[in-house]
Order: structure tokens, then sequence, then C-alpha cells
């Protein structure tokens, strides 16, 4: 996420649009969804006792803090689960789980059923009175990197405001809504009543998309949608084959690096591609850094993050290994071949 205080332009946030579908799709879009706004508030009053924390940020330096305003924050899914992580996640040893705060909330969880997409990140989030946060966009979490935000308003005022690209929404309890949020954005609260959202991130899929506007459902945002992959499971031989290291040019290991600059990345780092326990990790300078999920052909993204970028190993033990890197954004790939070294198995 990248911020600037309230008051100055976002001449330094992300340029808009990365992605030039974008520029061709509404800002905002309401879902044909709506779920039940008195038992959404009667599991919000049940987690209204534990610890709602203030906002933390994941770049790709690690977790931070993230703005000074009265802006909590109750995980309910998390990446391993873990209930005090309120960042939205990202490339992980770990993938999305449930947290303990959602067994608390079974209609929260039922809503979450009825989403027809992976889940990812799912927080509770509260704005207080008179608070706002900075101006602020989210990166690559929009179709075309294969993250969709939604927001289901719980508790919510006139005040209570959501500023894109200079215009202002007002959302209604128990509807869903989707926003493009790598556009320059600021929610505010004027109302003396704390706002409560439902936030989820989750894989786009054709079938949430055909809950959208009809705008979202057309051939060429399909083609520009990085749509959810299974994942496929590996024989041990197989699993066997992908142990190798390599030089890997040094901005690849950040979702944060502008798409393609690890083509052009004049620095590398040592890199290996390894079993830790019964999983695959890449490692780097030594230490294990994302786990891999396998989606078919020795291709692996990373945990807790999406295709738009991937290491793909030749699975054949009897060819000399070739580690290749990919980026995505929409219908577009960037790919680097590196030569590699295969492991010896002890």
């Amino acid at each position: 996420m990248n911020t600037l205080p309230p008051d100055q332009s976002t001449g330094d946030l992300d340029p808009w649009p990365l992605a030039p579908i974008l520029a061709r799709l509404p800002a905002t879009a309401r879902l044909s969804l709506g779920f039940d706004v008195e038992r959404m508030l009667a599991d919000v009053s049940a987690l209204r006792e534990r610890e709602w924390s203030k906002p933390t940020i994941l770049t790709g330096e690690g977790v931070s803090r993230g703005a000074d305003v009265d802006w909590r924050k109750l995980p309910l899914r998390s990446i391993g689960g873990d209930p005090d992580r309120t960042d939205p996640g990202g490339p992980s040893l770990e993938e999305f789980a449930d947290t303990p705060w959602l067994r608390e909330a079974p209609y929260l969880a039922e809503v979450l059923a009825r989403i027809p997409a992976p889940l990812r990140c799912v927080r509770l989030q509260s704005l207080g009175p008179g608070a706002a946060s900075p101006v602020h966009n989210d990166t690559k979490h929009s179709l075309p990197w294969g993250i969709v935000r939604l927001h289901v308003p719980i508790v919510t005022t006139p005040g209570a405001i959501l500023t894109i690209q200079e215009e202002t929404h007002r959302w209604q309890p128990g509807e869903v809504w989707y926003a493009d949020f790598t556009r320059p954005h600021i929610v505010r609260n004027s109302d003396p009543v704390t706002r409560i959202h439902l936030v989820i991130d989750c894989h786009p899929t054709p079938e949430l998309l055909q809950l959208f506007p009809a705008e979202f459902r057309s051939p060429a945002v399909a083609a520009s949608t990085l749509f959810a992959a299974p994942a496929v499971r590996l024989s041990l031989a197989e699993r066997d084959a992908c142990r190798c290291s390599f030089q890997m040019p040094s901005s690849f290991h950040s979702f944060e690096e502008p798409d393609g600059a690890f083509l052009t990345a004049p620095r590398t780092r040592r890199a290996a591609i390894d079993i830790r326990g019964d999983r695959l990790v890449l490692v780097i300078d030594g230490e294990p850094a994302f786990s891999l999920v396998h989606v078919g052909e020795g291709e692996f993204r990373f945990a807790g993050w999406t295709l738009e970028r991937t290491v793909q190993v030749t699975l054949d033990p009897t060819r000399a290994p070739i580690v290749t890197l990919r980026s995505r954004v929409g219908d577009q790939t960037r790919v680097l071949d590196l030569p590699a070294e295969r492991a010896r198995l002890s």
C-alpha cells in the first residue's frame, strides 16, 4: 500500500492504470448479492470485546505499521490464521486460513461461504468518529493481478464515505461492493458513530464476475482478469526433481516491484528451490522465503499470492534444469529463463 497525507496530491502514488483494462471500467460496482444486517450486527456485537488492532501493511520488505488513525481491524482470515495479523497478506511461507475469531461469528461464516471465489484475507474494519485514512492505493489489488476486494457495510452513516478518484460513495448496510483500490482513494468518517465494514479479499472466478454489472462480464474483462488456479499435486519424484539452485534477479522476490522490473534488474541473489519439511520452498540467500504451490507442469505460485508471479522448473531429471520466472498482468506475461544446477539427493 502506498500512502500520502490526506491534504497532498497523488503524485507519489503508483501510476494509474498499470493495467489498461481498468481505464475502461467503473471505479466501483455493486454486486447482485446482499446479506442480513441484523445477523451481521449480532456477530459483530459478539466480537466487540476482542482486541481490534490498528492496521499493519505488507510491503515487499515485510510487515510494518499502517496509518496512525482510529482505523481498527479484526482478522477473520489471515496468513496462517494468525489472529493478530491485520495486514492483507501476500507472498509467504503460509497460505491463508480462518482465525479463531471466525468461529465466534457463525453468520459471517455463512456470508463468506456464499462468495463464489477462493478467499484470501477477511477483516472486520472499523473507522472511528472523525477518522480519515491517508490518500493511498493498494498495490496490485485488482482483477488483472488476481485479487478482488469486496466491502460489505455493517454499520454506516451519511458521514462515512469513500472517495475514489474524486467520486464520493456512501454504501449501505448489507450491500456488497467492489472497488478498484489501485486508484487513489480515501475513507473518512465525519459522524459520531463508528463505521464497520466486512472487507473480503478473494481470487476472481467466472462465477464471481457473474455477480458484477454488465460492464465486468465482457470477453475483454475476462481476458484481462487473472483467474485463480487450483493446486496440482506433485509426485515425490517430481518434487525431488524441482530441487535446484540459481541466481535470481534481486527484485523478483517483491510483489511490489514494477511490472517486468526483474527482466533488467542489475543485481542477483542466491536462490534455491528445496524441500523443507513436507513442502517445497523458495530459499533466498540461505533463508526460506516462500512456500511454493504447484499449479501444473512444474510451475509454482508463492503461498499467499496469485499467479502474478511464478517460478517454473523443468521436471525431467535427465535434462539440465531451467528455472523460468514469470510475472503476469491480465493477459500479458513477462518471462525470464535462467540456468540452474540440480541439487544432489542426499
